[in-house]
């Protein structure tokens, strides 16, 4: 039973936000001309600006606010004219400087939604309070005692190649009600990012990094439940793991006449559980004040609108699209929207071909197995978007049947070129032709006696048998529905 069932069973419901941290894909970092990129040796990638030297000037990247501020729009975000950099006051072993550039009072992007989509495909939706912009910190590696290099005593190494990172974080307000919705919610924030190029979104690599606010309250109640604050989730199974079992703790302690107090908690991937990490009892004061060597960002309306503009159809659009206007089913539009470049060359199938349905089935049937198999991406392969709708024209046009059509995607993804021009030259045409079908099937049924028997005797499933021997003897051109139909008729 996940923890939402249960809390509903017990009489309350789960009310969740969510903080999202996700770095951007940029050349640079956020302030200094440092690369941005995953791995390498530890404290290769560093200089001045991002450890935070004396003297050093941090000058913010054009690109990662350009980012910002698609992101925010992709999300219905106002982006104010005026917004600033803040100093975040507090002391972590991983801050190079002590404190970290990020923003306060004056975000990048305010407001906002996230609209997403559950398994069923029913459309939920929740508000953000605001994307802001700000630095990464570095990454701390904690050792225990034992392997040799300072005998006796535990210690942290410390990388800062991730300092100095361009980060933005989105901040849900409390609108998720189950662990199912906080990972959908999590997915839409994903695939939009991906599909606007602004990060990678690969939380194994910690370019996605994710905390949940979890609380309870009485079914029906207003007033929001005291909240725990989890980290330390790696994926999201993790995610919806770790909520569903501090949900389910919560209620145990309330029931049993307990308090939740507020605090952070870790998650426990090995014993599925939450454990206490440290009190939250009173708010931190980070002492936030205006960054003294940054000045405050203006965002002309021109920017704003020429970035508007080059926005890609959104996610949620494209899966209204295609549950809606095409009739495809939720895992199929989720599986082509979670890949954008095949969704794109789905898009360009069915532009051409005005057929979704037959479109999907080749995208992700036959072309997929091909594209598996070879490890060549459907959309870089010799298979156009015009040769699909050509090989759709000429199944609805049954002048070839599935089984051909199978055979001359086999074709065409080896380099053979239009489907149109391989059938006339190599005579694959179907045989739709009553009379000479009908040569056919009396061949057949001449030389299956036994089968014919069995089937006037009421074992009507060898059918498929005979016609499967008909499209053997045909070369599989000839048009399956009229062999079933003169097959039956025969042996009426």
């Amino acid at each position: 039973m996940s923890g939402t069932t249960g809390a509903a069973a017990a009489g309350y419901e789960a009310v969740i936000g969510i903080e999202c941290h996700v770095e951007l894909k940029t050349q640079t970092k956020m302030f200094c001309g440092c690369l941005n990129e995953f791995g390498g040796e530890p404290n290769t990638k560093v200089c001045p600006v991002c450890l935070g030297l004396p003297g050093a000037l941090p000058v913010p990247n054009l690109r990662a606010i350009e980012h910002m501020i698609r992101s925010g729009l992709a999300f219905e975000a106002a982006i104010p004219a005026f917004s600033k950099f803040d100093r975040k006051n507090y002391f972590y072993p991983d801050m190079p400087k002590d404190y970290q550039i990020s923003q306060y009072d004056m975000p990048l992007t305010q407001g906002g939604v996230v609209r997403y989509w559950l398994e069923d495909g029913t459309i939920k939706e929740c508000r953000l309070v605001r994307i802001h912009l700000e630095e990464d910190t570095g990454k701390s590696t904690h050792a225990g005692s034992g392997d040799g290099r300072i005998a006796g005593s535990a210690y942290s190494l410390v990388d800062f190649n991730r300092a100095g990172v361009p980060l933005m974080e989105c901040v849900s307000e409390p609108d998720i009600r189950s662990a199912e919705e906080a990972v959908a919610f999590l997915e839409a924030l994903k695939r939009t990012f991906v599909q606007l190029g602004v990060s990678d979104v690969k939380m194994e690599e910690g370019s996605l990094r994710c905390d949940a606010n979890v609380s309870i309250r009485p079914i029906g109640a207003h007033e929001l439940g005291t909240k725990t604050e989890i980290k330390n989730m790696n994926s999201f199974r993790s995610v919806q793991r770790a909520i569903d079992s501090e949900i389910a703790r919560q209620v145990a302690l309330v029931t049993s006449g307990g308090r939740v107090i507020q605090e952070t908690r870790g998650w426990d991937e090995v014993h599925a559980t939450t454990h206490s990490m440290r009190s939250k009892e009173e708010a931190h004061d980070y002492r936030y004040f205006p960054d003294p060597d940054l000045p405050p960002l203006e965002v002309s309306e021109n920017t704003v609108g020429w970035l508007r503009v080059e926005l890609p159809e959104s996610v949620i659009r494209r899966f209204t699209r295609y549950t809606g206007e095409y009739g495809l089913n939720v895992q199929q539009a989720t599986q082509l929207i979670d890949n954008p470049s095949l969704a794109e060359y789905f898009d360009a199938c069915v532009a051409l071909s005005e057929n979704p349905a037959q479109s999907v089935n080749f995208v992700l049937g036959d072309l997929s197995r091909l594209a598996n198999e070879t490890g060549v991406a459907i959309y870089a392969s010799p298979v156009v978007p015009k040769h699909v709708a050509e090989l759709i024209a000429l199944l609805d046009g049954k002048t070839i049947n599935s089984k051909i059509a199978k055979d001359l995607l086999e074709r065409m993804w080896s380099g053979g070129g239009s489907p149109k021009a391989i059938v006339e030259r190599e005579g694959l045409a179907q045989t739709s032709d009553p009379g000479a079908v009908a040569k056919f099937v009396d061949q057949v049924l001449a030389a299956n006696g036994d089968a014919v028997a069995q089937y006037r005797a009421g074992k009507t499933n060898v059918l498929g048998f005979l016609v499967g021997q008909v499209m053997k003897a045909s070369g599989g051109k000839a048009d399956p529905a009229l062999v079933q139909t003169m097959m039956t008729q025969r042996l009426a």
